[in-house]
């Protein structure tokens, strides 16, 4: 069960031309049944879906219904045990908080793999295999 970063939640409902085959390639991915997501990644998505200072951004409205739909998945939650988690990978790897809190996450579900472009593809952190889905 791969889990996703918040960039393929978002590239999903991007309107830019730019971003065209990866909205069509976040579309596909997010069709399969078998993905996890975890509180932060809807909190994020939901953040950046519709800032209004985004280019045609979501109305609450619409990002509390993808929203919605997304919790078909299996969701982890944020907890103190995520927290510590996260604090640990960070100090081994030296990522982003945030980004180890996804990490954190991924591995708590037993998610073998990370989909996101932010970080690395092809490193492995702690049996979690980093893959961007866009290369």
């Amino acid at each position: 069960m791969p889990f996703f970063d918040t960039n393929i939640l978002l590239y999903s409902v991007s309107t830019n031309p730019a971003e065209a085959i990866k909205r069509q390639r976040a579309i596909a991915l997010l069709q399969r049944e078998d993905i996890a997501l975890s509180i932060q990644v809807l909190q994020e998505f939901y953040v950046q879906a519709t800032r209004a200072n985004k280019p045609e951004p979501l109305s609450h409205a619409d990002a509390v219904d993808l929203i919605r739909g997304w919790t078909r998945f299996p969701v982890q939650e944020m907890n103190l045990a995520i927290l510590t988690a996260a604090l640990e990978i960070k100090a081994a790897h030296r990522f982003s908080y945030w980004d180890c809190a996804i990490i954190a996450a991924a591995r708590a579900l037993g998610c073998r793999e990370l989909y996101t472009e932010d970080m690395s593809h092809g490193r492995q952190i702690d049996g979690v295999l980093i893959v961007n889905p866009f290369r």
